[in-house]
């Protein structure tokens, strides 16, 4: 029998789905999660949100959602800390009290993508502060496969096939002898 070690995480990949009002210029908010993430290494086209209209109380009813992910790779126990840092950008962002953008940072490894969320549920696990982790998508069958609690947009192709280009990335990284 071999006895379990402790051990290091690997780094992963940060993946952020960017859900951005009409109002808000992209560019600004690229720029600032450089600084705090690193350069960016993927920049997905901006998607008509049409999925819920749960935001648009909030948000207004002309949302997109992009995908973006950073090259600099990221420890899987920082999520938490990741989501209250893009928390910080929403607020900035803010205009009288109301998001202009919504930020769901995810980390994506060869097997699976995580998010961060604040709200808890039976499937989610507490990391710190409020913030729990929710495996999202799991990878097989050379496809991301949708889970019972997968949000309906993160189940959509077009999202799976943006997660999958990102994964590419990351095994290319892999074989530079990166994560």
């Amino acid at each position: 029998m071999k006895v379990g070690r402790i051990g290091s995480f690997t780094p992963w990949k940060l993946v952020m789905a960017e859900l951005i009002s009409a109002t808000l210029p992209v560019e600004s908010l690229d720029g600032e999660m450089e600084a705090l993430f690193g350069p960016i290494d993927y920049a997905g086209p901006p998607m008509a949100f049409t999925q819920t209209d749960y935001y648009h109380e909030e948000m207004g009813g002309s949302l997109t959602r992009r995908f973006v992910s950073f090259r600099t790779p990221v420890l899987p126990d920082r999520l938490a800390e990741i989501k209250i840092l893009t928390n910080g950008l929403e607020e900035k962002h803010a205009v009288d009290g109301r998001r202009r953008v919504n930020l769901d940072p995810g980390i994506l490894n060869l097997s699976r993508f995580v998010l961060a969320t604040t709200k808890d549920n039976s499937h989610r696990i507490p990391l710190r502060d409020g913030i729990y982790a929710e495996l999202t998508l799991q990878y097989a069958r050379r496809d991301f496969q949708v889970l019972p609690w997968t949000y309906p947009d993160y189940a959509l192709r077009e999202y799976r096939d943006i997660l999958l280009e990102i994964r590419e990335i990351l095994k290319k990284e892999g074989k530079r002898g990166g994560t």
